[in-house]
Protein backbone atom coordinates (compact mmCIF):
# COMPACT_ATOMS: atom_id res chain seq x y z
CA UNK A 1 0.00 0.00 0.00
CA UNK A 2 1.69 3.20 -1.21
CA UNK A 3 0.88 6.49 0.43
CA UNK A 4 1.60 9.70 -1.44
CA UNK A 5 4.23 11.80 0.25
CA UNK A 6 4.65 15.54 -0.12
CA UNK A 7 7.75 16.33 -2.16
CA UNK A 8 9.40 18.08 0.79
CA UNK A 9 9.11 14.96 2.97
CA UNK A 10 10.05 12.39 0.34
CA UNK A 11 13.71 12.34 1.32
CA UNK A 12 13.31 12.87 5.05
CA UNK A 13 14.94 10.45 7.43
CA UNK A 14 11.63 9.89 9.20
CA UNK A 15 9.99 8.89 5.91
CA UNK A 16 12.89 6.55 5.06
CA UNK A 17 12.61 4.90 8.47
CA UNK A 18 8.84 4.51 8.07
CA UNK A 19 9.29 2.97 4.61
CA UNK A 20 11.87 0.52 5.98
CA UNK A 21 9.74 -0.42 9.00
CA UNK A 22 6.71 -0.85 6.73
CA UNK A 23 8.66 -3.07 4.34
CA UNK A 24 9.93 -5.24 7.20
CA UNK A 25 6.45 -5.44 8.73
CA UNK A 26 5.08 -6.52 5.32
CA UNK A 27 7.91 -9.07 5.04
CA UNK A 28 7.16 -10.35 8.55
CA UNK A 29 3.43 -10.71 7.78
CA UNK A 30 4.10 -12.42 4.44
CA UNK A 31 6.72 -14.87 5.67
CA UNK A 32 4.52 -17.24 7.64
CA UNK A 33 7.14 -19.99 7.91
CA UNK A 34 10.58 -18.36 8.24
CA UNK A 35 12.34 -21.73 8.39
CA UNK A 36 11.50 -22.18 4.69
CA UNK A 37 14.06 -19.44 4.04
CA UNK A 38 16.94 -21.55 5.35
CA UNK A 39 19.46 -22.56 2.70
CA UNK A 40 17.73 -20.38 0.08
CA UNK A 41 20.39 -18.08 -1.40
CA UNK A 42 19.80 -14.32 -1.34
CA UNK A 43 20.52 -13.90 -5.03
CA UNK A 44 19.01 -16.18 -7.60
CA UNK A 45 22.35 -16.19 -9.45
CA UNK A 46 23.99 -17.79 -6.40
CA UNK A 47 21.80 -20.88 -6.67
CA UNK A 48 24.40 -22.70 -8.78
CA UNK A 49 27.41 -23.43 -6.59
CA UNK A 50 30.46 -21.47 -7.68
CA UNK A 51 33.86 -23.06 -7.46
CA UNK A 52 36.26 -20.68 -5.77
CA UNK A 53 39.72 -21.17 -4.40
CA UNK A 54 39.00 -18.77 -1.54
CA UNK A 55 39.38 -20.73 1.70
CA UNK A 56 36.34 -20.38 3.91
CA UNK A 57 34.09 -19.17 1.10
CA UNK A 58 31.67 -22.01 1.78
CA UNK A 59 31.18 -20.60 5.29
CA UNK A 60 30.28 -17.16 3.95
CA UNK A 61 27.98 -18.74 1.37
CA UNK A 62 26.22 -20.69 4.13
CA UNK A 63 25.61 -17.41 6.01
CA UNK A 64 24.16 -15.72 2.92
CA UNK A 65 20.79 -17.41 3.01
CA UNK A 66 17.46 -15.61 3.10
CA UNK A 67 16.77 -16.72 6.69
CA UNK A 68 19.83 -15.00 8.12
CA UNK A 69 18.97 -11.84 6.19
CA UNK A 70 15.35 -12.07 7.37
CA UNK A 71 16.56 -12.23 10.97
CA UNK A 72 18.97 -9.36 10.42
CA UNK A 73 16.29 -7.11 8.90
CA UNK A 74 13.96 -7.80 11.84
CA UNK A 75 16.74 -7.03 14.30
CA UNK A 76 17.49 -3.71 12.58
CA UNK A 77 13.79 -2.84 12.63
CA UNK A 78 13.67 -3.55 16.37
CA UNK A 79 16.73 -1.36 16.95
CA UNK A 80 15.08 1.51 15.06
CA UNK A 81 11.74 1.12 16.83
CA UNK A 82 13.03 0.51 20.36
CA UNK A 83 16.43 2.20 20.25
CA UNK A 84 19.97 1.04 20.66
CA UNK A 85 19.82 1.27 24.44
CA UNK A 86 17.20 -1.47 24.57
CA UNK A 87 19.36 -3.68 22.35
CA UNK A 88 22.27 -3.16 24.72
CA UNK A 89 20.03 -4.10 27.66
CA UNK A 90 19.05 -7.32 25.86
CA UNK A 91 22.73 -8.13 25.30
CA UNK A 92 23.48 -7.60 29.00
CA UNK A 93 20.65 -9.94 29.95
CA UNK A 94 22.24 -12.63 27.82
CA UNK A 95 25.55 -12.06 29.70
CA UNK A 96 27.24 -11.02 26.50
CA UNK A 97 29.96 -8.45 27.08
CA UNK A 98 28.85 -5.01 25.90
CA UNK A 99 30.91 -3.44 23.13
CA UNK A 100 33.33 -0.72 24.14
CA UNK A 101 31.85 2.74 24.21
CA UNK A 102 32.68 4.66 21.07
CA UNK A 103 33.69 8.25 21.56
CA UNK A 104 30.78 10.35 20.31
CA UNK A 105 32.26 13.81 20.81
CA UNK A 106 32.88 15.54 17.49
CA UNK A 107 36.27 16.93 16.58
CA UNK A 108 36.60 20.56 17.63
CA UNK A 109 37.22 21.82 14.07
CA UNK A 110 34.30 19.95 12.49
CA UNK A 111 31.07 21.77 11.89
CA UNK A 112 28.27 19.92 13.68
CA UNK A 113 25.76 20.64 10.91
CA UNK A 114 28.09 19.18 8.28
CA UNK A 115 28.72 16.16 10.47
CA UNK A 116 24.97 15.67 10.93
CA UNK A 117 24.34 16.02 7.18
CA UNK A 118 27.04 13.44 6.46
CA UNK A 119 25.52 10.90 8.83
CA UNK A 120 21.94 11.61 7.72
CA UNK A 121 22.89 11.02 4.07
CA UNK A 122 24.59 7.76 5.00
CA UNK A 123 21.70 6.59 7.17
CA UNK A 124 19.17 7.52 4.50
CA UNK A 125 21.13 5.55 1.90
CA UNK A 126 21.42 2.50 4.14
CA UNK A 127 17.71 2.60 5.02
CA UNK A 128 16.81 2.81 1.33
CA UNK A 129 18.96 -0.24 0.54
CA UNK A 130 17.55 -2.19 3.49
CA UNK A 131 13.99 -1.33 2.43
CA UNK A 132 14.74 -2.61 -1.05
CA UNK A 133 16.22 -5.81 0.38
CA UNK A 134 13.18 -6.39 2.62
CA UNK A 135 10.89 -5.97 -0.39
CA UNK A 136 13.08 -8.31 -2.47
CA UNK A 137 13.07 -10.93 0.29
CA UNK A 138 9.28 -10.74 0.51
CA UNK A 139 8.95 -11.20 -3.26
CA UNK A 140 11.46 -14.07 -3.30
CA UNK A 141 9.56 -15.81 -0.49
CA UNK A 142 6.34 -15.49 -2.50
CA UNK A 143 8.11 -17.01 -5.51
CA UNK A 144 9.53 -19.86 -3.45
CA UNK A 145 6.14 -20.88 -2.06
CA UNK A 146 4.29 -20.22 -5.32
CA UNK A 147 2.20 -17.14 -4.57
CA UNK A 148 4.30 -14.65 -6.58
CA UNK A 149 1.36 -12.71 -8.09
CA UNK A 150 -0.74 -12.36 -4.94
CA UNK A 151 -1.30 -9.05 -3.20
CA UNK A 152 0.15 -6.86 -5.93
Amino acid sequence: MQMSEPLSQKNSLFTAMNRFIGAVNNMDQTVMVPSLLRDVPLDQEKEEPKLTNDPGSYLRDAEDDMYSYYSQLKSIRNNIEWGVMRAEEQRRKKDTPAPETVRTEPESDMDLEQLLQFHLKGLHGVLSKLTSQANNLTNRYKQEIGIAGWGQ
